[in-house]
């Protein structure tokens, strides 16, 4: 199985960008992971957010393959235990999905045609994250995932 991560926006920040490649790399040893970063909506700034939203809904559903199993991270999905997360994956795998595409829409959402293509929700915690820090976070329950997975020690129960 695939995993795509589309995020908007470029990590603008040194050391998130560390973490980011840190689990990359750390994610090859079990499948594939691309990062599919949607370019910042040029003029941005000056668009209304509607338009903005637009924009970015455009490119993100142009990433999302046929088939593709779809789940977009927000604050309003569920919450779920790493464990658990690792048994979403499994379950993935096991059926033979192709690809898992998981969203980080950008600084104001997504909109209404994006949500409406993702098979869940996700929330990675009650709390408050930057899009930027969403991904080191993302990736890394990703590889912990994959460590519960094949029962290696990583993740301590």
């Amino acid at each position: 199985m695939k995993i795509k991560v589309i995020v908007v926006g470029k990590t603008l920040k040194g050391f998130i960008g560390q973490g980011v490649e840190e689990y990359l790399n750390r994610l090859k040893h079990y499948l594939r992971v691309d990062l599919i970063v949607i370019p910042d909506v040029k003029t941005g700034k000056s668009l209304p957010v509607e338009q903005l939203m637009r924009k970015e809904e455009e490119l993100i559903l142009s990433e999302i393959a046929n088939g593709s199993e779809v789940f977009l991270l927000d604050e309003q999905g569920r919450e779920y235990t790493s464990v658990e997360l690792a048994s979403i994956v499994e379950e993935k795998m096991v059926a033979g999905t192709k690809e898992l595409t998981l969203i980080i829409g950008g600084a104001y959402g997504v909109t209404k045609a994006v949500k409406s293509k993702a098979n869940g929700v996700i929330a990675l915690s009650k709390l408050t994250f930057s899009h930027q820090m969403v991904r080191v976070i993302l990736l890394e329950q990703l590889y912990r995932a994959m460590t519960i997975i094949r029962g290696e020690p990583y993740h301590h129960i």
